[in-house]
């Protein structure tokens, strides 16, 4: 019985996950699916979560236990048909454009579990179109902060709320189209699972057994395992300097504990990542290494963080972490598997392109506002057995491609390149996958920002394998940093060439 009940709160998970993409006005949401849901029990613990963005679903175990602590600390009463909106970054452990909604479950009269999204909105306010500011040192340069405020007040919406929304975010069309859409993802999650406890009995009796199998089932894959401690190390790009991410891996029979008390403290950039990413990425690594067993908080509960409060993987408010979710969670992934391939030799791939390539554009055109977000895909390692994959979303993100017919019909973008990035996967026994070039025009004044890195070192390869071709970006045939942000003329054309991915085992020249 608690197997039947856990699946279906699975698929009320991914029905919330439907829901909420075809109701979305954003293209961001609609088409690349940049957005996230789950099930908590009463306690906080995750029960079920959909298979959607990996940086926002390990977040969600942190970003709900301080959501529920600030509930209580404010004296916030969550009564029936009331939802919470927020995006504060050090409480959702995301980054400012993830705008999460949650709402309580009650069944009998009492809060029975909580269906939570977080859903990637194009911008939230701040200077730059998109809001991820490559320059900001605050999360007040990057956008608006919302604490968890009540959308919903027993079934109806808080005006208030919604005006300051309105007010602040720069296409207010689309963020308030798609804050209607979390909440009916929410409404839907609500009504499925209190079907399920009308159908089955004992329904959060078979949630804390469903947690207890996974934990178990994820122990026994966990003692076949090396023990011991595995040092990695992995480079973030800023100003042209390398920016280390230590990592110490404690594998024992119980626990994966990640240490990475070595890495760098704190920046005046964007590239801080929360807690709640760090967590993300290391929990991702972990479970790709895993076989297919469900996730919630039985396998959550096995992974440890141990990194210094005020450092670039735990910053101290108010630094700015628009980067560090969606760059250096990409970079913490990549080192948490470097640290693994030597506990686990031919069970890890080589680094994939290790960047989301995050495009931002914006301006006035025929007297309205206009915001665009992409993120760019690229080539994937080389396997132990075959190579890698090109063209591909990797790691930390998990969205879809951007198409180019409905980005032409909503905005003053004309593409000119769009194809496979040839050659530019790592050489090696198992070579990497090609990366992507993407071209574009601008029609009118705009101005583009970029958040990108693996620009001055390519990804690593594993066994011998060759590190995959850097990443780049050339305006009108000037070759571009990682890292800027610009007003751009109609007609300069923009290519982006992202990264291919490492190769495996040693190249033979001689074997075609």
């Amino acid at each position: 019985m608690w197997e039947i009940v856990h699946k279906s709160s699975i698929y009320i998970a991914e029905e919330m996950g439907v829901a909420l993409k075809k109701s979305a006005l954003s293209p961001n949401i609609r088409e690349r699916m940049d957005h996230s849901c789950a099930i908590v029990n009463d306690e906080g613990k995750i029960i079920a979560q959909a298979e959607h963005i990996p940086v926002h679903l390990g977040s969600f175990k942190i970003g709900v236990t301080n959501i529920l602590n600030y509930i209580e600390k404010e004296g916030i009463e969550l009564n029936e048909n009331d939802m919470l909106v927020f995006n504060d970054p050090y409480i959702s452990g995301t980054h400012l454009n993830d705008v999460g909604i949650i709402a309580p479950i009650y069944i009998d009269g009492k809060i029975s579990g909580y269906v939570i999204n977080k859903a990637h909105h194009v911008d939230v306010g701040g200077p730059i179109p998109g809001s991820l500011n490559p320059f900001a040192k605050t999360i007040y340069e990057e956008g608006t902060v919302i604490p968890p405020l009540k959308i919903m007040e027993k079934g109806n919406i808080n005006r208030s709320v919604l005006s300051i929304i309105r007010e602040n975010f720069k296409v207010p069309d689309y963020s308030i189209g798609d804050i209607n859409a979390q909440i009916a993802a929410n409404r839907l999650g609500i009504i499925r699972v209190k079907e399920l406890f009308g159908k089955y009995d004992n329904v959060k009796e078979n949630w804390r057994i469903s947690i207890d199998y996974v934990r178990e089932l994820v122990l026994s894959q966990l003692r076949k395992w090396p023990k011991g401690i595995f040092d990695a190390e992995d480079y973030l790009e800023w100003n042209n300097n390398l920016v280390p991410i230590k990592l110490e891996l404690s594998i024992t029979g119980d626990k994966i504990s990640a240490d990475f008390s070595g890495t760098s403290a704190q920046m005046e950039n964007p590239l801080n990542a929360v807690f709640g990413v760090t967590y993300s990425a290391v929990s991702f690594a972990v479970r790709s290494l895993l076989p297919e067993i469900p996730t919630n908080d039985g396998f959550y509960s096995i992974i440890e963080i141990k990194v210094p409060e005020g450092s670039l993987l735990n910053p101290k408010k108010p630094a700015a972490v628009g980067g560090g979710n969606v760059e250096t969670s990409q970079r913490v992934a990549d080192v948490t598997f470097l640290a693994l391939s030597k506990a686990l030799p031919n069970k890890v791939p080589a680094a994939s392109s290790g960047t989301m390539m995050n495009i931002m554009l914006g301006g006035l055109f025929n007297g309205k506002y206009w915001s665009y977000y992409e993120t760019i895909g690229g080539g994937s390692g080389g396997r132990p057995c075959k190579p890698g994959v090109s063209a591909v979303q990797n790691n930390m993100t998990n969205t879809l491609n951007t198409p180019i017919e409905i980005a032409e019909k909503q905005f003053p973008i004309l593409f000119t390149k769009y194809y496979i990035r040839e050659n530019s996967g790592g050489k090696g026994k198992y070579p990497g996958g090609d990366g992507i070039i993407r071209g574009f025009r601008i029609l009118s004044r705009t101005r583009i920002s970029v958040i990108a890195d693996r620009f001055m070192i390519g990804p690593w390869g594993i066994d011998g394998g060759e590190r995959g071709k850097p990443g780049k970006i050339t305006i009108s045939g000037k070759n571009m940093p990682s890292k800027f942000s610009m007003e751009i003329e109609p007609n300069d054309e923009v290519i982006v060439e992202t990264p291919g991915g490492g190769g495996y085992g040693k190249f033979n020249s001689n074997l075609k």
